[in-house]
């Protein structure tokens, strides 16, 4: 098959890679690299060229950190969406988020659910997959925990850190993208992905922070706003205001799968938690 990843430069298009070495593939980007299409699914330029004769297309592009990334996600979605029908592709892979069908979700959250609807809008068929946090070197939610942990050995934080979750490994992730590629069964349909475990983001500071020999006392506070989370994060952690904002209001609400019939498809076996974020760690300089 001839695969198009849109986003390959991205932390999952950079891990998805390796895995489609049986496949054509046809690494795009907005920036020019050797060996590589160019284009920019936000204005279209290039982007028919890069879905000429493509079987499958990952859709793996986010405006987070923009601040209209609602729109820019919008329009970008509704272009690979006309030109991938225009160009006869037969299936576009998207990862989204959980928790973005509750009500009350975050800008983010529906803005991921939006975006897989749009992409379906011109006719090809859609395999969603939807994740949680994804626990790998790069990935703006692991490193907004890390950056808690490193940083502070006492933590007034927000009660969204007892909010329910479900973390995935990078490379497992990776995995499942590869696997739903040109699969009839996951042609039109929707996958929650999530790790094997449970926990709340409290959890998952604290198993962090025992792998890096801290122990921060953690004080959780019914008071920090949004708003004021996000700018808390931005003093204290790597990421900055405009990727904090959405990921805090995010955090509000519980991103648990709903069901497992992804493993059925895709049997691999799943990397704990404290494995994952080990790999992780070990990365990071």
């Amino acid at each position: 098959m001839k695969v198009a990843v849109l986003g390959a430069t991205g932390v999952i298009g950079r891990a998805l890679l390796p895995l489609l070495a049986e496949h054509e593939v046809v690494p795009v980007s907005r920036t020019p690299r050797k060996g590589w299409t160019v284009a920019d699914v936000t204005t279209g330029a290039g982007v028919a060229e890069a879905l000429d004769g493509v079987d499958v297309a990952y859709y793996l592009v986010h405006s987070l950190g923009t601040r209209d990334f609602e729109q820019r996600d919008r329009q970008a979605a509704a272009t690979v969406s006309r030109e991938a029908a225009r160009a006869g592709v037969k299936q576009i892979v998207y990862l989204g988020g959980l928790g973005g069908d509750e009500p009350g979700a975050s800008a983010h959250l529906r803005s991921r659910r939006e975006t897989g609807e749009v992409l379906g809008a011109g006719g090809v068929p859609v395999t969603t997959l939807r994740a949680a946090m994804v626990v790998g070197k790069g990935s703006a939610a692991f490193e907004t925990i890390l950056g808690l942990v490193e940083r502070l050995p006492v933590m007034v934080t927000p009660s969204w850190v007892t909010t329910p979750t479900q973390p995935i490994a990078l490379g497992d992730v990776a995995r499942y993208l590869a696997g739903v590629a040109g699969r009839e069964e996951a042609l039109g349909r929707s996958f929650d992905v999530g790790g094997p475990e449970v926990m709340t983001y409290r959890g998952m500071i604290e198993r962090i922070a025992a792998l890096r020999g801290r122990r921060p006392l953690i004080v959780e506070v019914p008071v920090l706003t949004p708003a004021l989370s996000a700018l808390w994060l931005e003093l204290v952690t790597p990421v900055n205001a405009a990727v904090a904002r959405p990921l805090v209001e995010g955090l509000r609400n519980p991103t648990v799968a709903r069901d497992e019939r992804i493993r059925e498809l895709v049997p691999i076996e799943l990397t704990p938690f404290d494995e994952a974020a080990r790999r992780a760690l070990a990365a990071s300089p």
